[in-house]
């Protein structure tokens, strides 16, 4: 995938994908976008960043989301997050509304979901990368195969953990969380998706959470801190 490197510990799980056929064919199409003048997010270098952040045997939650976001200065490799500086957007809003109900957290003054990352939450799109301007524009260029992977591989492990699945693109994969074992040890949590068209459809009140704390802590994993970082 260009200059994007597999993190050490997700080079068993994603080793292969990202070295098989329909990973170069989609790292040649990218590089086909990109010399044909079309801007593309997050930049290189950063599209495997939710990897980087959180090694396969430390993640313990996985937030799905569908691409990055496509507005200049905010895709940064972690689903829903923004950098410093960006406004919030309105997606992440609505997740901080719904953190401040649940938990009783304030709402952040920024969109920096790192600290989230950093104990185990894995920030990961269906697709990694997104054009400019174009919401979904690199669906089914092959980036499900690795996210795909992905899943399979934090499913695939004994140690329970939450899946978080906002939205019908999210929950797609959830054949890849429970097809492995006849009886999973993980938690699942469905809700529409937080944007605005949706989010009054059942994200508001779905309490992920606290639902999620409550599993980690039952299964002697420790919660997370959700209280994003300063």
């Amino acid at each position: 995938m260009g200059s994007e490197a597999v993190p050490e510990s997700w080079r068993p799980a994603l080793g292969s994908v990202l070295a098989g056929s329909e990973a170069r064919r989609l790292g040649g199409w990218l590089r086909g976008e990109e010399d044909a003048g079309r801007t593309v997010y997050p930049p290189r270098g950063s599209r495997l960043r939710a990897f980087e952040l959180t090694p396969l045997d430390s993640v313990r939650v996985v937030i799905l989301g569908q691409d990055p976001y496509h507005g200049a200065g905010q895709a940064m490799g972690l689903s829903f997050s923004v950098p410093r500086g960006e406004r919030v957007p309105p997606s992440l809003a609505n997740i901080y509304k719904e953190l401040e109900s649940d938990l009783g957290l304030p709402r952040p003054a920024h969109g920096d979901l790192t600290s989230w990352a950093m104990q185990g939450v894995l920030l990961l799109n269906a697709s990694l990368t997104v054009e400019a301007g174009k919401a979904g524009s690199h669906a089914g260029r092959g980036w499900e195969a690795v996210t795909d992977a992905a899943v399979a591989a934090v499913a695939a492990r004994s140690e329970p953990s939450v899946f978080v699945l906002w939205g019908s693109h999210a929950q797609a994969k959830a054949a890849r969380i429970a097809g492995l074992k006849a009886a999973s040890p993980h938690l699942v949590i469905r809700s529409p998706h937080p944007s605005p068209l949706s989010a009054h459809r059942g994200f508001f009140g779905s309490k992920p959470f606290s639902r999620a704390n409550a599993f980690l802590r039952e299964h002697g994993r420790g919660e997370i801190d959700w209280r994003v970082a300063h």
